[in-house]
C-alpha cells in the first residue's frame, strides 16, 4: 500500500472516530478518471474524447436504487438504462461528467420541473451536513432568509434537465444560479428523439464545485481538486413517463438515501485518481518554488518530478549549484533568475528549466 493510501486510511479511521461526516455505502469507493493535460474534453456531446477512459469508471444502472417510489428496488433497464463516467484535470477545479442514457419515455414538453432529471450533488470539501433551507437546524430561522444563508452555499445540487427545451440546461437548487453559467460550468446535449418518444440521450458537461457558493459569486471559495484526495458525490434520476402526472416515476439514486439530495453526509465517496502509468513519462523534471523571507532573498526549491529519480542538480541562475532533492537557497543580489533543475534515473534524464519565474528584490 502507497504511503498516500496509508494515510488516506488513517485519515478515514480519525474521521469515523471524530464523528466527522460520514458519507453513505461505506463499501464502495467510485473512480474519477484524470485526463491528461493536453487530452481535456471539448463539451461538445460527443464520446471521442471519454475513449481513453476505462469501462472500470463507468458507473451503471445496476449500482442505482429507487429510495422513494421502488422502496430499493432495482431498475428495469428496458425502460431507462444510464451510464455515468467522471473525470478531472489535474490543477484545475472543474469536474467532467459524461452521462448517456436510454429512456422509453424522455418527458421534457412541459416549462419547469417536470421533465426528466438528472439530479447531481457534489461536496467538494468533504464537509457534509445539510445544505438546503429546509434541512437548516435552527427551525425558526425564516425559509427564505435560511435560503440564503444556507441553501447550497458548502455542497451544490444541479437538477440538470434531460434534455432541455426553451429553458435553461439546468436549475441549480440554491441561492447561487451563477454556478450553471460561464466560467463556472458548461454543457452540451446530442439526441434525435422528441417528447414521448423513446431514445438515447448523450450529454456532457463540466461544473465547478465550491467549498463556499454565496449569492454573489465575488465571495466564492473555489474546491480545490487534489489527487488520490476523496470528495462528497451522488445523483439521481428523476424519470417522467407522462405529462398529465405531477410526479415522477422513479427516484434512482446512488447514494441509495433519498436525502442526499440535501444532505452532503448521504452523499458517496468519489476518489481523484492519479493519472495511469500510460499517460505518464518515465521520467519527467518538475519543481516548484515558495520564497521564505524576501529581505534575506530565502527560496524553498521543491522537486516535484515523476518517474524514479536518484540524481538532481539544481542550477540557481547565478553560478550556484546544489545536488539536494528540495534546496533552501539564499540569492545575494536581488534579480530575475533563470532556474534549472537536471535529473537522472533509471529510465534516462531530463531537466526543467523556468524562466525568470523566481525573482527576489
Amino acid at each position: 500500500m502507497s504511503k498516500k493510501s496509508i494515510l488516506g486510511a488513517a485519515l478515514a479511521v480519525l474521521t469515523v472516530a471524530a464523528g466527522l461526516p460520514a458519507l453513505e455505502r461505506p463499501e464502495v469507493e467510485f473512480k474519477i478518471f484524470q485526463f491528461p493535460a493536453d487530452r481535456i474534453p471539448r463539451i461538445d456531446a460527443k464520446t471521442d474524447d471519454w475513449e481513453i477512459v476505462p469501462d472500470s469508471y463507468a458507473i451503471g444502472s445496476d449500482q442505482l436504487s429507487d429510495t422513494v417510489k421502488g422502496k430499493g428496488a432495482k431498475i428495469d433497464r428496458s425502460s431507462l438504462d444510464v451510464k455515468v463516467k467522471v473525470g478531472w484535470v489535474k490543477g484545475m477545479p472543474h469536474l467532467y461528467v459524461l452521462y448517456e442514457a436510454f429512456d422509453n419515455y424522455w418527458d421534457f414538453a412541459q416549462a419547469g420541473r417536470h421533465n426528466d432529471i438528472f439530479e447531481l450533488v457534489v461536496d467538494g470539501d468533504l464537509s457534509g451536513g445539510p445544505f438546503i433551507k429546509t434541512l437548516h437546524p435552527n427551525k425558526n430561522l425564516d425559509p427564505m432568509k435560511a435560503h440564503f444563508l444556507f441553501h447550497g452555499l458548502h455542497a451544490q445540487n444541479y437538477h440538470i434537465m434531460t434534455p432541455h427545451e426553451g429553458q435553461d440546461w439546468t436549475f441549480v437548487w440554491g441561492s447561487q444560479p451563477w454556478v450553471k453559467e460561464l466560467p463556472w460550468a458548461n454543457a452540451a446535449y446530442d439526441y434525435d428523439f422528441k417528447p414521448g418518444e423513446s431514445g438515447k440521450l448523450i450529454l456532457e458537461f463540466w461544473i465547478t464545485p465550491f467549498d463556499y457558493a454565496p449569492p454573489e459569486p465575488e465571495r466564492a471559495v473555489v474546491s480545490k481538486l487534489e489527487e488520490d484526495e476523496v470528495i462528497g458525490m451522488s445523483w439521481s434520476i428523476l424519470d417522467y413517463d407522462d405529462v398529465n402526472r405531477n410526479d415522477y416515476e422513479g427516484f434512482w439514486n446512488l447514494s441509495h438515501k433519498t436525502t442526499m439530495y440535501g444532505d452532503a453526509n448521504d452523499l458517496v465517496a468519489f476518489r481523484l485518481m492519479p493519472l495511469e502509468k500510460r499517460f505518464r513519462k518515465a521520467i519527467d523534471a518538475a519543481w516548484a518554488f515558495q520564497v521564505l523571507d524576501m529581505e534575506r532573498r530565502l527560496i524553498a526549491f521543491q522537486d516535484m518530478s515523476e518517474g524514479e529519480v536518484t540524481s538532481w542538480k539544481w542550477d540557481f541562475g547565478e553560478g550556484s549549484t546544489s545536488t539536494e532533492q528540495h534546496p533552501l537557497h539564499a540569492y545575494q543580489k536581488a534579480g530575475e533568475y533563470v532556474v534549472t533543475l537536471y535529473i537522472e534515473g533509471p529510465a534516462g534524464s531530463a531537466r526543467r528549466t523556468r524562466v525568470r519565474d523566481v525573482a527576489v528584490r
